[in-house]
């Protein structure tokens, strides 16, 4: 099954492996029909959790690939690896500053972005479903890498990320849904909302590969970007949102527990 899979088109790889992030955040959505809130403290260390998991594989499979392939390609690996990272981190200031949205647990009027008369249930929406862009297109990238036969990506480290961030889409599946369920929504329209957040991931997934297999030389870049994107979220979004209430220390387990966990992954599939 393995090996038919390894044969595959990477775009449609990229698919399967987005599709299956984005069935984990309809899993974590579907908490909604349990409970209408979840413990603060277990929230904090979901999201930590996330936060680990996406710090993890922003190195080890996104960058540390980068710095090896530009060696090989006889780049200084400090051009792609830092300009590809920077503008990765870049791309979602510019987003976070134009698509407007608000980040759970802030009142409306904390709201960022253009100023919009969105309601507060579409902007938390909004909010998680920035934060899956980066998610998808670093699968995407990582599993697009396989269609050029560099050797420095492996279909073990491209599903190993894949599992990865799904494991952590699963927390964030429940921020969207069981928020909205306390916004006065019905339980299934909760669920739609929180599922529907993680739908960018294969159109992000999908596009990663086909630019990377489209434009061979931006490889490095592509896999710097995605890695600058991600620290970009967890670093404006997840960790201070995980940190709410002042029950850090939940938090900072889950992140050393979520990093320990994507590290695992990498390097025994990769």
């Amino acid at each position: 099954m393995f090996d038919s899979l390894k044969a595959a088109n990477p775009v449609l790889l990229a698919l399967y492996a987005t599709l299956f992030t984005w069935a984990v955040t309809a899993l974590g959505s579907a908490l909604v029909f349990f409970f209408t809130k979840i413990n603060q403290l277990v929230l904090n260390s979901m999201l930590g959790f996330a936060s680990g998991v996406m710090i993890a594989a922003s190195f080890w499979s996104l960058l540390n690939p980068a710095i090896e392939l530009s060696i090989d390609m006889g780049v200084n690996p400090v051009i792609p690896a830092v300009s590809g990272f920077l503008l990765g981190g870049l791309f979602l200031f510019l987003v976070d500053r134009l698509l407007p949205h608000l980040n759970n647990g802030l009142d409306i009027s904390q709201r960022e972005g253009l100023k919009t008369s969105w309601q507060r249930s579409t902007l938390l929406v909004t909010a998680i479903t920035l934060h899956n862009i980066p998610e998808g297109l670093a699968i995407g990238v990582a599993f697009g890498a396989l269609g050029l036969g560099n050797g420095y990506s492996s279909f073990g480290a491209a599903v190993a990320l894949a599992i990865g961030i799904g494991l952590q889409n699963f927390p964030e599946g429940a921020a969207v849904s069981i928020p909205l369920r306390r916004e006065g929504f019905t339980r299934m329209k909760s669920f739609m909302y929180g599922q529907a957040s993680g739908l960018v991931e294969p159109i992000s997934g999908v596009l990663g590969a086909y630019l990377v297999i489209a434009v061979q030389p931006l490889l490095p870049y592509a896999l710097a970007f995605a890695a600058g994107a991600m620290i970009y979220v967890v670093v404006e979004e997840l960790i201070p949102e995980a940190q709410q209430h002042g029950s850090s220390d939940y938090s900072t387990i889950g992140a050393m527990l979520g990093f320990a966990v994507m590290m695992f992954l990498d390097v025994a599939l990769g």
